[in-house]
This record gives C-alpha cells, sequence and structure tokens, in this order.
C-alpha cells in the first residue's frame, strides 16, 4: 500500500485512476477545484476509508504527505481550456512547479499527464517521442499546447537538477464514461448528437484523422509507467496506434446508436492538427503496454454512459 495523490482526480481521467488505485489496494488523496472534474464522477468512492477528497487549485502550493503523485489538473478540451488560456498556462506551469516542489519535498515520484498537442500540427507521421514538434506559440491552443510543453520542461529540468523520480506521460485522445457531455471533444461530441437526434458536425472535410484510446487501456498505461525503473523518466506516448478519419468515427458512431442524423461540415478551427496517430514502440518495451479495446467495443461502453446521462 502507498499514499498517492491525484490532482485532477475528479475529472475524466483521474476519477478512473482513482479507481484503479484503490482496486490496487492504495490509499488515494484525490485534489480537483471542479472547474472541469464533477463530484459525480467520484461520489461512488466517498465512502472508501482508503479514499480522501480535497477541493485545491493546484496554482497554489500544497502541503501534504504522499509517496506518489499523479499530476492530471489541466482542463484538457479546446472549450475547457481557451475558456480562461491564462489560468490554463498557469495550471499547467504554476501546478507542475508546486507539485514538483512538493515531490522534492516528501522524496515523492511523480508522473506529469502531458499530451500528443506537444507535438502540434505534426510533420512527421505517426509521431514518435523524440520529434520535437511543430506548434503555434500564440495561437489560440497555445496556452494548452505550450503551457503542457514548459510543464515537460520543468519535470526534465527537475530530474537533472534535483535527481527527482519523473514520468512524463504524452496521452493521446482518450475516450470513455464520464466524459463531459460538452467537453467539445469529437467522441463525446458526435455521440451526443447521434442521441438526441441532431445532425452530426464534422469540421473540415472529415478527412482529418485521430488516434482513440479507451480509457481503461489508457488507465493502464499510466501506472504501468508509474512503475518503471527509476532512471526512466520517458516521455513515453500512450495511445492507441489505429487510425481513423473523422468521417469514420461518424459513421460508426450513427451505426451504433442508429436514428436518423445526418452529416453537416463546418470550417476546420485555427491550428487543429490534420493527423494524429502515436509511434507506441516505447510503451510496448519498457512498459510491456498496448491498447486492448477496439473502437467499436469501447464506442459502445462510452455511448451506454451518455444514454444513461442524458436520460437523468
Amino acid at each position: 500500500m502507498q499514499s498517492i495523490l491525484v490532482t485532477g482526480g475528479a475529472g475524466f481521467l483521474g476519477s478512473h485512476l482513482c479507481d484503479r488505485l484503490l482496486e490496487a489496494g492504495h490509499d488515494v488523496l484525490c485534489v480537483d477545484n471542479f472547474f472541469t472534474g464533477s463530484k459525480q464522477n467520484i461520489r461512488h468512492l466517498l465512502a472508501n476509508p482508503h479514499f480522501e477528497l480535497m477541493r485545491h487549485d493546484v496554482t497554489f502550493p500544497l502541503y501534504v504527505e504522499v509517496g506518489r503523485i499523479y499530476n492530471l489538473a489541466c482542463p484538457a478540451s479546446p472549450i475547457h481550456y481557451q475558456h480562461d488560456p491564462v489560468q490554463t498556462t498557469k495550471t499547467s506551469v504554476h501546478g507542475a512547479i508546486n507539485m514538483l516542489g512538493l515531490a522534492k519535498r516528501v522524496k515523492a515520484r511523480i508522473l506529469q499527464a502531458s499530451t500528443s498537442e506537444v507535438y502540434g500540427d505534426p510533420e512527421m507521421h505517426p509521431q514518435t517521442e523524440d520529434y520535437w514538434g511543430r506548434v503555434n506559440p500564440i495561437g489560440p491552443r497555445s496556452c494548452y499546447d505550450e503551457g503542457k510543453r514548459c510543464a515537460e520542461t520543468l519535470f526534465f529540468d527537475y530530474h537533472r537538477q534535483h535527481r527527482l523520480e519523473v514520468k512524463v506521460a504524452r496521452i493521446f485522445n482518450t475516450y470513455g464514461p464520464r466524459m463531459h457531455p460538452n467537453d467539445g471533444r469529437v467522441v463525446s461530441n458526435f455521440i451526443v448528437q447521434a442521441l438526441r437526434g441532431q445532425d452530426i458536425t464534422i469540421y473540415g472535410d472529415g478527412q482529418q484523422t485521430r488516434s482513440f484510446c479507451y480509457v481503461d487501456d489508457l488507465i493502464e498505461g499510466l501506472v504501468k509507467l508509474m512503475d518503471t525503473p527509476a532512471d526512466f523518466a520517458g516521455p513515453v506516448n500512450i495511445g492507441n496506434p489505429c487510425e481513423f478519419t473523422m468521417l469514420q468515427l461518424a459513421e460508426l458512431v450513427l451505426r451504433l446508436v442508429g436514428g436518423k442524423s445526418k452529416l453537416t461540415f463546418a470550417p476546420l478551427p485555427q491550428d487543429d492538427p490534420r493527423q494524429r496517430r502515436p509511434d507506441i514502440s516505447v510503451a510496448q518495451r519498457m512498459l510491456q503496454w498496448q491498447p486492448r479495446v477496439s473502437l467499436e467495443d469501447g464506442l459502445k461502453e462510452t455511448i451506454a454512459y451518455f444514454r444513461a446521462t442524458l436520460a437523468r
């Protein structure tokens, strides 16, 4: 048993991680300011004696005693992180500084939930961890992209300068139960529109690609990364290398949901990447990890969750 801090623990990924850590027998301290997280996501854990919830914003220092830290705190969908871009950057940068400072003080191992957005609109395909990226530093997505890039810089500098045990995961598109229905991500958008009988909105020509990883697979990857030897910091791509166009995703959602929704097209948002697929060779070699859940099986679970949520 270990005492583990999960920042952003009431969010989509964070709540699933809390589940996984508690199942493994650990004590879990969940920290969240509830900007995008929800108490509903962790309500089923509140009675667990090994679970503790704290309302806190990671842009302020935190003084607790823990053995490991998963730093997941940050709005991750364009609608949410562009709502207050200055605060988004602060959450990534000040949050990293505060959590790294805590890890240094208590000699804890710390994992950073970074993102495939550090690659920007990539010139290399698929993306490997040694690719430096192609990111617009002054665009509307920069608060998230550059905030996460700076956080990675801080993690590796603490690793080199203070010999801190750090792990950096670059998370690719992830989906599953507990996604926010209005977060603007493509999977939740398509499912919610189809369930409501609305037309499905596709941005651009629908030929841009993404790789979708089911949440259970993603969480397993994070836990395996945290358990790697102390001298391995990453970064590690964690995602599903199976690539789909937006048109393929929309057609699959329509087939699984049913109904009579049609496809409509809208202009592509600024700096939206044309393609995104991880090379997971490092994860396969160092973590003995690869995703197991197919897109169709994962979508069935996600659709069932949204169907129940929208019926409330």
